[in-house]
């Protein structure tokens, strides 16, 4: 027999109800969430739904009260609007189950076809389920393929170490006062706790633990049953960063159209993976970061080809679970990103110098130029070459100053960044090299390619004991020397909420716009947020806004902290370096 294929009407209705199944399955598990926390809250309440679960009521799927309910049906909730497909998986296993001896009681004892409140929890489970299966198309997203056996792990470690945990527990807080118990004993009452809902005490008479041990062994087991559904349901964690064959194409995009992007050259980032359009003229790149697949900046190459791409690099984030977001693009690329169902939300702005327009001169350039005249009276003098004519040696002492100039361990940045130095595939980067009046080098700037004619700031270091203003110094070095390496733009640093600090100075600034400058000046004192719109906007650039692109804007606060955490301004907990997998492989 030949296949039966939908018409196109049949098709899209058969869409409109798998998305209802869905829908009604995610809201169904945040009605329970809800009413599971509020009964934790609300003790009447409470009592009435423990009450409808024993003797001849019963509630629907999930709905039992109390706060670790809640926070299983809300981890359901949460990872079935993600669409995992393990994740429906097992709600249809759960919920079949339960429907399945809900049905048996009802027709086994008849008294309970006799309250409504039995029969108003059986239309909604089977409500739940028939919905899991009109909407299973929906949950596509898939897992990593290790999840069973990291979720194996997490349950047996964990409960080896949670155990062992409730035994010392109970071997401190043990008031029975007749009996004795060995350590043994301890450590089974512990595991009995833990895997149990309803124990049996009288099978330990030597042990007797105060309300408060139970509690605390109860909310471990809680913790550890959260672990390993995490493990269970997790998404995969990243794909194949970029090869040599990658880099060489993307490399060849740039040389065509680099001129596009400030940012394109960061691309290049061999901790990014990439997806390419099917003609092979354009490329997404991104890396996947707490479930989130960050892209930055504009797509690389030619415009015309961007939305095949980008098509590709969105059903790669929905295949996967995982919450597709843009930093850092540009107007054109956000335009773009924008037809393909993303949202926008300016950033802030990029400092672009005309090096041939710039100009020290004039009264709004005195304090700048004073600055300038300042540090060169000291003795400063800067050196720019391309990485390419510095030798091997000199490049070596560079990175070691480089890296005992930097602020912290962790090397920062990720839109804006490339995240190497010296790397012999970067020659065309452009290094500043600054030395006091003895010739000791003090500080170090390096420029990444913009196309032909461009340079934008990759990085920027100096020694903690040099004189102030040295940046600002080289900066303008650079600007006014800009032909000796061939240039008629530079891309500075990115002020995010540009447009908020100068609005919200001027006169006639309305009280939204004041609070919100007055809350940013407030956090500039841990982030810089001020401080780098001033640094740039002294040498009176161009400003080009960026954007951020979101799908929904729930995500937000989920993409801000995978963004943090890209930029290296926030550190995810997890297993040292040397027990890491990808460590590991990178370092055979």
């Amino acid at each position: 027999m030949g296949e039966v294929r939908l018409s196109p009407d049949e098709d899209r209705t058969s869409g409109r109800w798998s998305q209802r199944g869905a829908a009604y399955a995610v809201w169904y598990l945040r009605a329970v969430t809800f009413i599971n926390v509020l009964s934790a809250v609300w003790v009447s309440i409470g009592n009435d739904i423990r009450r409808h679960n024993v003797d001849e009521f019963f509630t629907p799927y999930l709905l039992t009260a109390g706060f670790a309910s809640g926070v299983f049906s809300l981890f359901f909730a949460v990872t079935m609007r993600r669409r995992k497909r393990a994740a429906w998986i097992l709600n249809l296993v759960l919920s079949g189950l339960f429907l399945v001896l809900f049905a048996l009681a009802m027709v086994a004892a008849p008294e309970f076809r006799r309250h409504g409140q039995n029969w108003f929890s059986f239309v909604v489970t089977l409500l739940f389920v028939v919905s899991l299966l009109v909407g299973r198309k929906e949950f596509y997203a898939k897992g990593d393929r290790s999840n069973p056996k990291l979720a194996a792990a997490v349950a047996l470690g964990g409960l080896l170490v949670t155990s062992l945990l409730a035994a010392c527990l109970v071997t401190v807080a043990n008031t029975a006062s007749s009996g004795h118990s060995t350590f043994l004993e301890r450590w089974r009452y512990g595991v009995m706790r833990l895997v149990s809902i309803a124990a049996d005490d009288s099978r330990f008479p030597g042990i007797a633990t105060p309300n408060w041990v139970n509690v605390v062994i109860n909310v471990m087991s809680t913790v550890l049953l959260l672990l390993v559904l995490w493990a269970a349901f997790r998404s995969v964690r990243s794909t194949d960063p970029i090869t040599a064959e990658d880099e060489e194409k993307l490399r060849d995009l740039l040389a065509r159209q680099g001129d596009r992007d400030s940012l394109g050259y960061f691309a290049l980032r061999r901790d990014k993976s990439v997806i390419w359009s099917p003609s092979g003229k354009a490329a997404v790149t991104y890396r996947v970061v707490g479930g989130v697949s960050l892209a930055s900046a504009d797509p690389i190459g030619d415009p015309e080809a961007w939305p095949g791409a980008i098509d590709l690099w969105l059903a790669e984030a929905r295949a996967h679970g995982w919450t597709p977001a843009v930093m850092g693009a540009s107007e054109e690329g956000g335009t773009i990103y924008a037809r393909h169902g993303l949202d926008a939300l300016e950033l802030g702005d990029e400092a672009i110098v005309d090096t041939e327009e710039f100009t020290l001169e004039g009264r709004a350039m005195r304090t700048v130029r004073q600055a300038y005249n300042r540090v060169k009276r000291a003795g400063y003098t800067v050196r720019i070459r391309r990485h390419a004519d510095i030798p091997e040696p000199e490049m070596e002492r560079l990175l070691k100053l480089a890296d005992d100039w930097r602020d912290g361990e962790t090397e920062r940045g990720f839109s804006m960044a490339l995240g190497r130095l010296g790397d012999p595939a970067d020659g065309r980067c452009v290094m500043l090299e600054c030395t006091d009046a003895d010739g000791e080098l003090r500080a170090l700037l390096s420029f990444v390619p913009w196309g032909k004619q461009g340079l934008s700031l990759d990085l920027m270091r100096r020694d903690r004991d040099s004189d102030n203003g040295l940046m600002e110094f080289m900066v303008l070095e650079l600007i006014q020397r800009a032909k000796e390496v061939e240039i008629t733009q530079v891309s500075l640093n990115f002020a995010m909420f540009r447009s908020v600090f100068e609005r919200g100075a001027r006169l006639g600034a309305g009280p939204v716009l004041r609070l919100w400058r007055s809350l940013l000046s407030f956090f500039s004192r841990w982030w810089q947020i001020e401080s780098l719109y001033r640094a740039n906007a002294k040498y009176r650039p161009i400003w080009e806004p960026r954007y951020m692109l979101f799908e929904k804007s729930t995500d937000l606060l989920r993409i801000g902290i995978a963004s943090a955490r890209a930029e290296g301004f926030l550190e995810a907990p997890g297993l040292p370096k040397w027990l890491n997998r990808k460590h590991l492989e990178t370092k055979r």
